[in-house]
């Protein structure tokens, strides 16, 4: 029942920005927390940042932390990630997350390449 559906990749050039959605579905948005990972090719998933149910706390990565920006809007059950100062080694895919079961939830994934 519980649905994630990741869009707003793409191919982009260093130093570009991309937005990432997730749209969520089959529970109750506002009560949990949300979050993005990503797994590069030979690399394990990490997470990239993090935002409470109601927006109030955010976390990131440090390899992200001034260029990235988790937000939500819970009217709209979707999350988002905004991307900028784009650098090749963000290239990934990028996977939104959930805590609800053993190993949370997670969507499909949506492939962010920075490339020139």
């Amino acid at each position: 029942q519980v649905q994630l559906v990741e869009s707003g990749g793409g191919l982009v050039q260093p130093g570009g920005s991309l937005r990432l959605s997730c749209a969520a579905s089959g529970f109750t948005f506002s009560h949990y927390a949300m979050s993005w990972y990503r797994q590069a090719p030979g690399k394990e998933r990490e997470l990239v940042a993090a935002i409470t149910s109601t927006g109030g706390i955010t976390n990131y990565a440090d390899s992200v932390k001034g260029r990235f920006t988790i937000s939500r809007d819970n009217a709209k059950n979707t999350v988002y990630l905004q991307m900028h100062s784009l650098k090749p080694e963000d290239t990934a895919v990028y996977y939104c997350r959930t805590p609800i079961g053993p190993l949370g939830s997670w969507g499909q994934g949506t492939q962010v390449t920075v490339s020139s």
